[in-house]
């Protein structure tokens, strides 16, 4: 096996010609949201040398990536790993589409933008779980942290931050109409979406200024690229994490045509996400010890809960309606409009989120059965707090095989019910004479509860948020506990959505860069 030091003389140099060492204070396993932040941070705050490595291409001067309005192009295309959930009867045993990003920036470069925290009761949750130092309130420094916020800084919003964040501006004519649509129906108008306990409807926040991505690649990580503490490696596919007793030393991975082992002087952080982060713990003997067992992977340490507790918002995608007026040229993110609202009236607080689409947003199940006109609109009602669970498990010692994926979607009765409840509801907005006196047509009709859990099954698929395989708790089937460190392991932490007990009721990304945040302010403390 190559060793660092033994790199053959035809393999590609790192940016900036850095000589790969053997040994670096801390090596970040991923170079997505998580791990372009958290780099950034602990360059910031310590003196440490820092390997980041990241499975794919850099992703620089692709168009769909900076320009807000071609993301959809992004989905399947070679900037996505394009993975796929197992198909279920609750879901028409339909192709699951699961995009992940494939460049630098991770899922973060190929979005939809969204900027959302969620309620503030998601944190209360997760910090009731026995998460200390997760509710809302320790939490929202590290939400502040990130932003360059348009209207500058206040008790709820951060400015100069490395993300900039704004209103959908200028509007479209959807999500104006849905905007007043929404409140004709008796939804009040929210002038912030993010505020702490959102419910009501208002233009959508999202990170993008002057129509292109302000992703976290750009914010964090692009501007520290040359600085000489840091060494980032694309293409560097990581086979496992190197355990031994019970501390972790390094990563083995391989790099064009090396196998290479590197040390790490004080911690492993993987932030490889919450399909990858589970697959490389099990990989390394991190995880049930009865299924690695079978897979011929020798056990290092048996801990239940890797790969379980699987979950990800559910996203309709067919609702679609033939516009009597040109809609004229799409903006923003394809969409502007966004409405936080309740399944039931007998919640405590919102459960559903739906959207404006300026075009046409179907799923391909809806698709292969439905041909639509150019000059169409869509409402997408997504469910955000879902009480189904699903698992992540390998289904081979080999690095590269497919996984099994299944976040069972729609599994629990009560999911389901509450995105019936969500179609009627966006069909009550449609029906609003503000947005009723735009429609032509409603290209796919459902009359009752019947047809709409028929239409269902056909519309149903991921938001792309899976999130949860490593859990955070003190409960037997945390993966990390509240510090984010491995339970039973030295020197190896997880900062990325994996992490998350409890999904938040939001679009992932920005939680997913708090956590990263905080997770900085926590290695840069025991460092000093």
């Amino acid at each position: 096996m190559n060793k660092a030091q033994d790199l053959k003389q035809s393999a590609p140099t790192t940016p900036g010609n850095k000589k790969l060492q053997g040994k670096y204070d801390y090596i970040i396993i991923g170079g997505g949201s998580a791990g372009c932040a958290l780099t950034r941070r602990l360059l910031d705050t310590t003196d440490a040398t820092i390997l980041l490595l990241e499975s794919a291409s850099d992703g620089v001067n692709i168009s769909s990536i900076t320009d807000a309005r071609l993301w959809p192009q992004n989905i399947g295309s070679i900037v996505d790993y394009d993975l796929r959930y197992e198909s279920s009867k609750n879901t028409g045993n339909n192709l699951l589409n699961l995009p992940r990003g494939k460049v630098l920036g991770g899922s973060g470069s190929i979005n939809g933008m969204v900027w959302a925290r969620g309620h503030q009761d998601d944190y209360n949750g997760w910090a009731n779980m026995g998460n200390q130092g997760w509710d809302f309130q320790s939490v929202l420094p590290f939400f502040k942290k990130i932003e360059d916020w348009e209207d500058g800084e206040s008790d709820f919003h951060g400015a100069g931050g490395p993300v900039r964040i704004e209103r959908t501006n200028p509007s479209h004519i959807v999500s104006e109409r849905l905007i007043n649509a929404a409140q004709s129906f008796g939804m009040p108008f929210l002038k912030d979406t993010n505020g702490r306990s959102p419910e009501g409807v208002g233009q959508m926040v999202a990170n993008i200024s002057e129509g292109k991505r302000c992703s976290p690649f750009n914010g964090y990580l692009e501007p520290v690229l040359n600085n000489e503490r840091l060494t980032v490696l694309t293409n560097a596919k990581v086979n496992k994490i190197e355990i031994t007793g019970d501390r972790c030393t390094g990563v083995e991975f391989n790099w064009f045509k090396n196998r290479i082992i590197v040390k790490a002087g004080t911690e492993v952080v993987l932030s490889a996400g919450a399909i990858e982060s589970p697959k490389l713990l099990m990989l390394s003997g991190i995880g049930p010890w009865q299924e690695l067992k079978a897979l011929g992977i020798s056990p290092k340490l048996d801990l239940n809960g890797v790969g379980k507790n699987l979950h990800d918002h559910v996203l309709l995608q067919g609702l679609v309606f033939e516009a009597k007026v040109p809609l004229g040229a799409v903006n923003n993110n394809l969409s502007g409009a966004v409405a936080y609202w309740k399944s039931n009236l007998k919640l405590s607080r919102p459960d559903l989120m739906l959207l404006s689409g300026q075009v046409p947003f179907v799923s391909q199940a809806i698709a292969a059965k439905t041909t639509f006109p150019l000059n169409c609109f869509s409402i997408a009602p997504a469910l955000i707090q879902v009480k189904s669970r699903g698992i992540l498990k390998l289904k081979s010692s080999n690095a590269d095989a497919p996984l099994h994926i299944d976040a069972n979607l729609l599994g629990e009765k009560a999911d389901f019910e509450a995105l019936v409840n969500s179609v009627e509801i966006a069909l009550e907005l449609a029906s609003q004479p503000e947005m009723a006196e735009l429609i032509k047509k409603i290209h796919v009709k459902v009359k009752n509860k019947k047809e709409i859990a028929e239409f269902i099954k056909d519309a149903a698929g991921s938001y792309a948020h899976p999130v949860g395989t490593c859990s955070m708790g003190t409960d037997k089937d945390a993966v990390v506990n509240p510090k984010l460190q491995v339970h039973g392991i030295r020197g190896l932490r997880i900062v990325d959505a994996s992490i998350m007990p409890v999904i938040p009721a939001a679009n992932t990304n920005a939680p997913t860069l708090m956590i990263a945040e905080y997770a900085a302010k926590l290695i840069a403390a025991q460092a000093q």
